[in-house]
């Protein structure tokens, strides 16, 4: 019997994906904060998370290319549709639309759901494992 890690790992492995890539457009934003019409975005979970579950439904799933001289794989990419314009909580008069103390709070609740995801990931590895060896 063959085991499938698609299966058995569920969404958690695009979620840690995700996660990464959510935390590299919050640094962003946050390296941004005194750049003059500087727009924050962010990743909309729910849209990338309704994309994943549809591809598990259809049972495509493939990896996101990251670099020009992978082959090019329908999957896990997020798409241009999944990262938004935030809206702002308050004007500025450089139309600047970072607020520092949203965009840190956001990377510190991604980072937690980051952790979460990797250990949830990691007990079900000693799991797998402990079923390849008979435990």
């Amino acid at each position: 019997m063959s085991i499938s890690f698609d299966s058995a790992l569920g969404i958690h492995a695009q979620a840690l994906s995700f996660r990464s890539q959510r935390a590299e457009v919050l640094a962003n934003n946050l390296a941004n904060a005194d750049t003059p019409n500087y727009k924050a975005r962010d990743l909309d979970f729910a849209s990338v998370l309704a994309a994943q579950a549809d591809k598990a439904k259809s049972g495509t799933f493939s990896t996101a290319v990251t670099n020009a001289r992978h082959i090019e794989a329908d999957g896990a990419a997020m798409g241009d549709d999944s990262l938004k314009y935030r809206i702002p909580t308050h004007p500025s008069i450089d139309q600047n639309t970072v607020d520092e103390q949203v965009e840190q709070a956001n990377y510190a609740q991604n980072a937690v759901q980051f952790q979460a995801s990797f250990t949830f990931l990691n007990s079900k590895f000693k799991g797998l494992m402990g079923a390849l060896r008979g435990e």
